[in-house]
């Protein structure tokens, strides 16, 4: 059972979750970022107690709306109105890099305006609300990306929101971080607003979609759970698209009429100016059928072959009670093995990952003149300030500008978007970012540290088929078990059970 406190209830409000008085609402708010419009006139309300999921397209401004709930952007028009009294706190996607320097008291004192004398305890209530034992003076950079993840949650939990954000709140968290969120938020009494890729775990707790449109910049909203409000836009895809195909029939008739009556003359070119009124009408009536839901193309890594080992592991650092400890291991990988690193958060697998790559791991070598491909989960290889464009040619050693621009289009990386710079990407276009930085790499070997956080759960079947044709070997941490089916996984390396 989860800890009583301010943070649950032991009985479930569904009904007044979803019929509760509206505390926050957008009235005709728009919002451009820089020259970029990404919010038109939108308009919506949130009831007391809903918990509700933030749905769109990569890019579409998911981040952007809870910047402006959060008042962290102002509105061009409109406004945001919130109920007087209410406080909102947001857990974001990733830690702060001006936070990871900080001690974990430190960390939670910085989320009041004014020191709290009394946060220790204070400290220990949020922590063991998220499940997390950590020494109130380590410093946050040295806690696993799990464990990063629950301090978040907890950051935001200990200001005691009457409105509560996650933004991808399941990223970096293992099978039991997940399992035990996803109980929370059931339990949960507030008001909360969700952002995720994660289907399954939206649709245990969702009441009901904001969707947001990136053609119109609208934000519309449907009540339900995630996987009936799921089928119900996808239907309403397909009615509009039919809707389009019997009018552009009709119309196609009709015109084909108009000009055969505008040709006889006399009383008939009356008849056609008549028709031409109708079909004008009816042109009117066509809708734009949604836009926004593209999903990347297939696409390929081509991988350089070598005959010899790729990698060989002979022992792992573990860590167990804060301290790391040698463990021996016998894994060789050659082409088209791939090796799947699991075991509980703060273990130390992205350390692993990381000591791996640069160098200072004892009992691995890594093929000298094998090139490597690296996801990290923060994206801290990325140079923010340098542009897509750029981050993209740096690492294609043969090809022309076309071929470029090519594979950035599938991975809708758009010519606009190759001009800007990283720092201006969304998380999940970051991830999309890496895999396109993969398909002109030619790697010998993949090291993907969580590599589905941040996308769009549409592309995630995409790129485990990608990964499943790649021809090089491949080194894995997720805790997407379904993601792992489709890689086919040749061997596991569980660190939990060393």
């Amino acid at each position: 059972m989860p800890p009583q406190g301010s943070f649950f209830m032991t009985e479930h409000l569904n009904e007044k979750k979803t019929t509760g008085n509206v505390i926050l609402r957008f009235d005709n708010v728009s919002f451009n970022h820089g020259i970029k419009p990404i919010f038109n006139e939108v308009s919506f309300g949130v009831r007391e107690g809903a918990k509700i999921t933030v749905m769109g397209q990569n890019g579409a401004g998911k981040s952007t709306l809870f910047g402006l709930i959060m008042s962290v952007h102002n509105p061009e028009e409109g406004n945001i109105h919130i109920q007087k009294g209410l406080t909102i706190s947001q857990a974001t996607q990733v830690m702060p890099r001006e936070k990871l320097d900080f001690s974990v008291r430190e960390f939670f004192q910085s989320a009041f305006a004014e020191k709290v004398y009394n946060i220790d305890p204070r400290i220990k209530e949020v922590l063991e609300v998220v499940r997390l034992v950590a020494p109130f003076e380590k410093k946050i950079s040295d806690f696993s990306g799990g464990q990063q993840a629950r301090l978040l949650l907890a950051y935001a939990l200990i200001q005691k929101p009457d409105i509560l954000l996650l933004d991808e709140p399941t990223n970096n968290l293992d099978k039991q971080g997940i399992e035990y969120l996803t109980k929370f938020l059931i339990e949960y009494a507030k008001t909360c607003l969700v952002i995720s890729h994660d289907a399954k775990f939206l649709n245990s707790f969702t009441h009901g979609v904001l969707y947001i449109d990136s053609r119109t910049r609208k934000i519309e909203y449907y009540v339900g759970d995630y996987f009936d409000v799921v089928a119900e836009i996808t239907a309403r895809i397909e009615r509009d698209r039919m809707k389009n195909v019997r009018l552009e029939r009709d119309i196609s008739n009709r015109k084909e009429q108009a000009n055969f009556f505008a040709q006889k003359g006399g009383h008939m070119r009356d008849v056609a100016k008549k028709m031409n009124k109708k079909i004008k009408e009816l042109e009117g009536q066509l809708v734009e059928t949604r836009k926004d839901d593209k999903t990347i193309r297939d696409f390929i890594i081509p991988a350089t072959i070598f005959s010899e080992p790729v990698a060989t592991i002979n022992s792992v650092s573990i860590i167990h009670n804060h301290k790391p400890t040698a463990k021996k291991v016998g894994v060789v990988l050659k082409k088209r093995e791939r090796l799947l690193i699991s075991g509980p958060n703060g273990i130390g697998k992205t350390f692993f990952l990381e000591s791996m790559v640069n160098g200072s791991a004892k009992g691995v070598s890594l093929l000298k003149e094998a090139v490597i491909g690296y996801y990290r989960q923060d994206f801290s290889g990325l140079d923010m300030n340098a542009s897509v464009y750029e981050t993209l040619s740096d690492v294609m050693k043969t090809g022309s500008d076309e071929q470029l621009r090519s594979v950035a289009a599938q991975f809708l990386l758009t010519s606009e978007i190759l001009n800007n710079k990283v720092k201006s990407l969304s998380e999940g276009q970051k991830g999309l970012l890496c895999f396109a930085q993969f398909a002109l790499q030619h790697p010998a070997l993949l090291i993907l540290d969580e590599p589905t956080n941040h996308i769009n759960f549409r592309h995630l079947p995409v790129i485990a088929r990608a990964l499943n044709k790649y021809e090089g070997a491949m080194i894995l941490i997720s805790h997407m078990s379904e993601f792992i089916d489709e890689v086919k996984v040749t061997q596991t390396l569980d660190l939990g059970a060393l």
